[in-house]
């Protein structure tokens, strides 16, 4: 039987819940191999995986493993700050690793409760802190959590500082303890741990909501749901400040929850998890639908035109909000003298046309957030801060300021409520909008592909399917060997007359994931092309 699982049913551990988990596990060899065949792998996004007992499971003694990895990196009396979303004990992990930090000598500001990420990166930024940590799983279904981490600047950690923590980590026992540790409590009443100030709060929605350019009627009607996750409080905050006066919650999503009880994938790219937003859309004839994850850093986007309702992709709202800034800015004088926008490698190309035309540089970066961070970090370091004036992901992330450096659902909600007033205005709808971008531009369907691979089995194929797809004569460009970018394990398909699929296995989820695109005369060309592409790249994949 598994060593490591031996070991920790032998100790009474200090969550019950984890102690339940382990008798009921006895004798059923998958479970326990799937628990403690491996360590939960610490990457540049951090920890991320399934609730449970076991080293490959999200639990207090990874967090405890983690954290002490992090102060390995950290001068003696740094300052860190915590946050943490509604996902089901996501308090109790973001109070233990307080609470090692606060025995490690570090000075810790928590969150009381439920807190966006974007808050996070702005608080470690507002706060001075040396680094930040964010519980959250992001939009993973409610049997996952995670642990982001963060560095002084409020972008996510570095491949480097990643690959020290996991060394670390690596040599700290799982159930490492500190000599005379303090409890939260006692840390709390000793001021070691913090509470953060609401007064933070209320600066960064203050500090969002003059990333808005127009001052229209506000009759624009809003649905909003926060999908049970952390974005209500500051949402509506901004919401109100800014004052609409149309602006609806969806009830049975109003609250944070970390089950998720009306989706079990709150994902606001998914049709499923806008289904109730969708049917108050319906029952108020409001406008737009506005659905932000459980961390609230994606914002997802529904639009309604008389008795049509639409999903925007993360894509289609990405060119409206950079078209709708840089038209505001050249109508407010506010460009810079040298603008720079970001994008990752799999959102639209389309997004290149809309620079060319404004006279803005744009930089590509690799998948996921974090790069577009970097860059914005780089301009600082130059002293052209103000240059930066978008930066965006085809997964619904979105960012138009500097405060924070990260993906910001709260900043999308402002841009895009702002954007629909100011068209709303002009007696078009933003589905109308979106058809001149397409007209002038060029018609660019673009689609997600996700294919499962779970379990350590299916670590093992995905590893087998790009070493195969990396051999393919079909390949065109591998980023593992690019001279201009960071190297990642990323596959471009250029297909002749069809269109692009790029490939990446995901870094948070047992699956790989590829982005297709394919450009027609109109939408009904570029579909048939995509499907094409689709069916092309499946038969690859099998």
């Amino acid at each position: 039987m598994n060593k490591e699982y031996i070991k920790w049913k032998l100790k009474e551990l200090r969550d019950n819940d984890l102690n339940i988990e382990l008798k009921n596990m006895s004798d059923k060899n998958e479970l326990i191999e799937n628990a403690f065949g491996a360590n939960l792998a610490f990457g540049t996004g951090g920890l991320r995986g399934i609730l449970g007992a076991g080293t490959n499971r999200m639990n207090i003694y990874t967090v405890r493993k983690a954290t002490f990895g992090l102060v390995s990196i950290l001068k003696q009396g740094s300052c860190v700050a915590i946050a943490f979303d509604s996902r089901i004990k996501s308090e109790l992990f973001a109070k233990e690793a307080a609470r090692v930090l606060a025995n490690c000598n570090m000075k810790v500001y928590l969150f009381n409760r439920v807190s966006p990420t974007p808050l996070l990166s702005f608080a470690v930024r507002e706060l001075k802190c040396d680094a930040g940590i964010v519980i959250t799983a992001s939009h993973n279904p409610s049997d996952y959590n995670g642990y982001k981490v963060y560095d002084s600047k409020g972008c996510q950690i570095n491949p480097d500082s990643a690959d020290l923590i996991l060394k670390h980590m690596g040599e700290i026992d799982i159930f490492k303890e500190i000599p005379d540790e303090m409890d939260f409590d006692l840390c709390l009443k000793n001021k070691l741990i913090i509470y953060i100030d609401d007064n933070v709060i209320h600066k960064y929605v203050d500090t969002v909501n003059k990333q808005a350019f127009n001052e229209g009627s506000k009759k624009l009607k809003i649905v909003y749901t926060p999908i049970n996750g952390s974005g209500y409080e500051c949402v509506s905050e901004s919401i109100k400040k800014r004052g609409f006066n149309y602006f609806e919650t969806v009830n049975e999503q109003k609250f944070p929850d970390g089950r998720f009880p009306t989706c079990p994938y709150p994902n606001p790219e998914m049709k499923q998890a806008l289904e109730l937003g969708i049917r108050d859309l319906i029952k108020t004839q409001s406008d737009i639908l506005i659905a932000t994850d459980p961390d609230c850093d994606r914002a997802g986007l529904a639009v309604r035109k008389k008795d049509e309702i639409r999903i925007l992709n993360g894509n289609e709202t990405g060119i409206l909000l950079f078209d709708f800034i840089c038209m505001m800015r050249r109508e407010k004088k506010l460009m810079p003298e040298f603008p720079v926008a970001v994008k990752t490698i799999v959102t639209t190309d389309l997004a290149k046309k809309i620079a060319q035309n404004y006279d803005v540089h744009m930089i590509e970066t690799l998948t996921g957030f974090k790069y577009i961070g970097d860059q914005i970090a780089i301009l600082e370091e130059k002293g052209k801060e103000e240059s930066f004036i978008f930066g965006f992901e085809e997964s619904c992330g979105y960012l138009s300021g500097t405060y924070v450096r990260d993906k910001d659902a709260v900043n999308a909600v402002v841009l895009i409520t702002d954007m629909a007033d100011y068209y709303n205005d002009r007696g078009i709808s933003i589905l109308d909008r979106l058809d001149q971008l397409y007209e002038k531009y060029g018609y660019l369907m673009t689609y997600l592909g996700n294919y499962d691979y779970p379990g350590n089995e299916g670590l093992s194929k995905m590893k087998n399917i790009m070493t195969n797809l990396r051999n393919s004569s079909f390949l065109s460009k591998d980023y593992l060997h690019e001279p201009d970018m960071l190297h990642a394990d990323v596959l471009k398909f250029d297909i002749d007359n069809i269109g692009i699929a790029i490939i990446r296995p995901s870094g948070t989820e047992p699956k790989i994931k590829i982005y297709y695109s394919s450009e027609g005369c109109d939408m009904i060309d570029a579909e048939k092309k995509i499907n094409k592409l689709v069916a092309f790249m499946e038969r690859m994949l099998n």
